[in-house]
């Protein structure tokens, strides 16, 4: 009978010891938590210190959000587009599905043409397309580059006159682009 009832009470201290253990470790992810975060006002309680940590994240999330706007719009600017124009804003629930509607913008150097496109990764169009546009039109892609910010993808081509007495019809392959693009 006395191993019987040390069988009975063994599962039990397990159980204490395990559940004692998870304490523990649950006290101690708490501390770790709270050192993590800024000190505002010391509080002993775990709820308050979790909220904390909760609105803390919430507020680093808004932060990153804010600087990856500030990131894209530094890079339009970069490559002299005006972030607030029209052309760049879109519906923000198309932006965060990524159905941001093409924009294209054709400059014309004169023996020289760039021709910079903005898409949503899931609204995208065929490049090779655009280059035979420019092509067709008497201009030689020289170049091609791009780059991916958030749910935009960001194209940028340079191309120049292939013969400088015909030069490039610039009307006309502007019109087949936005044809294309739309």
């Amino acid at each position: 009978m006395n191993k019987s009832t040390s069988n009975n009470q063994s599962p039990k201290v397990e159980r204490k010891t395990v559940e004692k253990n998870r304490r523990i470790h649950m006290k101690n992810l708490c501390s770790e938590l709270a050192s993590l975060i800024p000190q505002h006002n010391i509080t002993t309680s775990k709820q308050d210190q979790l909220d904390q940590a909760t609105s803390h994240i919430k507020q680093l999330k808004e932060n990153i959000d804010g600087l990856k706007l500030r990131k894209e719009q530094a890079i339009l600017q970069s490559v002299g587009i005006d972030p607030s124009s029209s052309l760049t804003s879109s519906n923000d629930q198309e932006a965060k599905l990524g159905f941001v509607p093409p924009v294209f913008e054709l400059r014309d150097h004169g023996l020289c043409l760039e021709v910079i496109l903005i898409s949503g990764r899931r609204k995208n169009f065929m490049l090779s397309e655009v280059i035979s546009i420019l092509e067709e039109e008497g201009a030689e892609v020289v170049s091609a580059s791009f780059s991916v910010i958030g749910d935009k993808i960001f194209h940028t081509l340079h191309a120049q006159v292939r013969l400088c007495r015909v030069g490039v019809e610039t009307t006309r392959a502007y019109e087949r682009l936005k044809e294309l693009i739309r």
